[in-house]
């Protein structure tokens, strides 16, 4: 339905085929990011999709909101918020729209990524989202005309910009898993995603309004967290409110808002062992609260004691790599080269672990394993599904009270040791998101010290240089270019060093580079650089034993076989 905020805003509720729709020209504004989204946030958008479609097909989705600056008659509507979505969905019914379904479908689907000129009234087709302008021709070509999507596949992608790579490989992935259903499960989701997919459209013709609608809908001090709500129906109606109000709010000022809201993200996570699909407060209350309710159905305030209190304790030592127990010292260094990941889903095993009356020994071993479980799933870039998947069985696990030093739920299959490897083999530093944490977890078993790392600042060099002068000793070591270009981006010819690039001293001959560049006051600060400082020459020859040894480092401390 639709409702008027304060005057001059609306919020209406939509399915996508009514925002899609001759009511709207949408237009990413010159201010706005380009695209930005990641393949992972693609992936996780359909698969939830394909998931809420086999769970319930009548059951509406919601997409979020978009904010836009639109006046009431008129079509043209500028988007403050909401640009990565409305793309994505735009290239999502485009790959649906290439891709074998019935050519009626087809059309169908064009009418939501095109508005229809009319001839008659001298009109001509116009695309239902504009991006930013030097996206836009790019977008038009390759997604939004009829079969661009096929022939984006085939494009080179080092010749295009981020924004387009991003495009790209969005495409990409969104064609190879729409490829993997067959036609009917296609048909069947773009019916789902025209009808039952909603979006609510926040729209004001007042530039400033909409900026204000944006800051408060995404500046998290604004408005009530979920925390806040679930804090007020927890304590509220209980004679003991003041006294668990302040065990409460001694827990999130410890933890601090953000982390304290994350905790209770993963306290859901440890009860219900499955992707959250509902917004938190409802989530937590279903399967989390329901085992503590009184007996006129009330939430039990006991639950700060028995549950909130002692996992925030086993989350304040997950993240501050500060466990006590027997063991310390390795858990501790784990829990460290945990931290350097880009995702937080082993988390919730780990509190749950130290929550637990397990052994040090126990729990020692255990994180060990997760250790290389998530490491090996970040190097696989699994997406988010699959690691909730994964995790959930290590929670089982523990649950279940299970002997976790040889848990299969912590294992990974050999298929995924064989690629791991074969991508630490191969161009790692393309890999950029992989590697500077990879190369830091290989240099922490290379000192294998429980490596700690205070440096500020922390970037990955190439000791053959990415480009060497011509007449330079680096071309008498590798004349042949293909060689070098293999060697170029391989692990064994990359270093990490505590200050930032200097882009003259990269091209620096290797006795230079070595004195004045990898080492601070004569010494280099990482076991990786430090090894490569006492080489006298840089050879193919040497490139070889080197990445072989640090292949063979993490084989063996992975047991990757």
């Amino acid at each position: 339905g639709r409702s008027a905020l304060a005057a001059g805003i609306t919020a209406t509720e939509k399915p996508l085929m009514k925002v899609f729709d001759d009511e709207y020209l949408f237009e990413v504004p010159f201010y706005q990011r380009p695209y930005a989204w990641e393949e992972e946030q693609t992936s996780e958008l359909l698969d939830d999709l394909l998931d809420a479609m086999a769970t319930d097909k009548d059951a509406p989705y919601f997409l979020g909101s978009v904010v836009l600056v639109k006046e009431d008659d008129k079509p043209r509507s500028q988007i403050v918020d909401g640009q990565q979505r409305l793309t994505t969905l735009t290239m999502l019914i485009s790959v649906l729209r290439d891709l074998p379904v019935q050519a009626k479908l087809s059309e169908e689907l064009q009418v939501f990524v095109v508005q229809k000129g009319v001839s008659l009234r001298g009109t001509e087709d116009t695309y239902r989202i504009a991006l930013r302008e030097m996206d836009r021709k790019f977008f038009k070509d390759h997604v939004q005309t009829s079969g661009g999507t096929n022939g984006l596949l085939e494009l080179d992608a080092s010749i295009l910009p981020d924004s387009q790579k991003k495009i790209q490989a969005n495409v990409r992935i969104l064609h190879k898993k729409l490829t993997e259903q067959d036609a009917e499960t296609r048909e069947a989701l773009a019916t789902y995603i025209s009808m039952n997919c909603y979006l609510v459209v926040v729209a004001t013709s007042d530039v400033e309004k909409a900026f204000r609608i944006f800051k408060v809908m995404n500046d998290r001090g604004l408005d009530l967290s979920p925390t806040d709500i679930l804090k007020a129906e927890i304590i509220g109606g209980t004679g003991e409110a003041e006294a668990y109000a302040e065990k409460w709010e001694g827990i999130e000022i410890e933890l601090g808002r953000d982390s304290f809201r994350d905790l209770f993200t993963h306290i859901r996570m440890i009860f219900r062992q499955d992707k959250q699909r509902g917004n938190l407060q409802e989530e937590f209350r279903k399967y989390v609260l329901n085992e503590y309710r009184l007996k006129d159905g009330a939430p039990d305030p006991a639950f700060i004691d028995k549950v909130l209190e002692p996992y925030a304790n086993a989350y304040d030592q997950t993240l501050n790599a500060a466990y006590g127990g027997v063991g310390k010292e390795k858990v501790n260094a784990n829990l460290r080269y945990l931290s350097w990941l880009d995702n937080s889903d082993w988390i919730p095993p780990v509190m749950a672990l130290i929550k637990s009356d397990l052994s040090g020994t126990q729990i020692s071993a255990f994180v060990e394993n997760i250790d290389r479980l998530a490491y090996g799933l970040f190097i696989l870039r699994a997406d988010i599904n699959e690691r909730i998947r994964r995790y959930a069985g290590v929670l089982r696990a523990i649950e279940a009270g299970d002997d976790l030093t040889d848990h299969k739920a912590l294992d990974l299959k050999d298929e995924e040791k064989a690629k791991i490897i074969e991508i630490i083999d191969g161009d790692i530093y393309s890999q950029t998101r992989v590697c500077k944490p990879l190369l830091l977890r290989l240099d922490s078993m290379l000192a294998d010290a429980g490596a700690h790392y205070d440096h500020p600042i922390i970037s990955i060099e190439h000791v053959l240089p990415q480009r060497p002068s011509d007449g330079s000793q680096w071309l008498d070591w590798f004349p042949n270019p293909d060689e070098r270009g293999e060697w170029t981006h391989a692990i064994a010819n990359l270093v990490l060093l505590s200050r930032r690039k200097n882009s003259q001293a990269s091209n620096y001959e290797f006795e230079q580079k070595k004195g004045a560049y990898f080492q601070t006051g004569g010494v280099a600060p990482f076991a990786l650089t430090t090894e490569v400082v006492s080489e006298s020459e840089w050879t193919p020859a040497i490139l070889e034993q080197r990445q072989e040894k640090l292949l063979q480092t993490i084989k063996d401390r992975w047991r990757l076989g």
